[in-house]
């Protein structure tokens, strides 16, 4: 079941991958700068996808793993949760053999790229930031790849890359 009416209460989110696996160059490439965020695997995090991430909600993209870590743009949920096609494939890396097409495991949203950042929002400058060092990614051992942030942690990350606060 696919949900596309945008939600009068806007969320903020911060959404975690790798860049070798999906960076924010992947979805700047990608058409209409759109697509699903799926391969989500954790059940909080899947909770967050289908359940409260809704359309028009707006995401902080974060590279993780890799360095420079940080925040390197923000995101716009276009389509809210629906069953990651991905865990149905057995060929697929995120292929999950106890997921089904009549009861899904896992799910995914479809983001757009809002902007890509000159320059990354790095760790350490969101750990010198009053705001941004209480954010939940700068928590010590937080691997959670979906995470609510609040409005003024939203505003004070966009401060910080010199971007209208929206």
């Amino acid at each position: 079941m696919k949900k596309s009416v945008a939600h009068s209460t806007r969320g903020y989110w911060l959404f975690k991958s790798e860049p070798s696996v999906f960076g924010i160059e992947t979805l700047e490439k990608a058409t209409r700068q759109t697509a699903p965020w799926d391969g989500v695997r954790n059940y909080q995090a899947r909770n967050y996808l289908r359940d409260q991430v809704q359309v028009g909600d707006h995401v902080l993209f974060y590279h993780s793993r890799e360095e420079p870590l940080g925040i390197f743009g923000t995101m716009e949920v276009v389509q809210a949760g629906y069953p990651d096609q991905t865990a149905f494939d057995s060929k697929h890396r995120y292929f999950d053999p106890k997921s089904k097409p009549e009861q899904p495991r896992w799910y995914v949203v479809d983001v757009k790229l809002i902007t890509k950042f000159d320059e990354p929002i790095t760790r350490d400058q969101l750990q010198h930031d009053p705001i941004t060092a209480g954010m939940l990614v700068m928590k010590r051992g937080m691997r959670l790849s979906i995470q609510p942030v609040t409005p003024e942690e939203w505003a004070a990350v966009l401060k910080l890359a010199k971007q209208p606060v929206k």
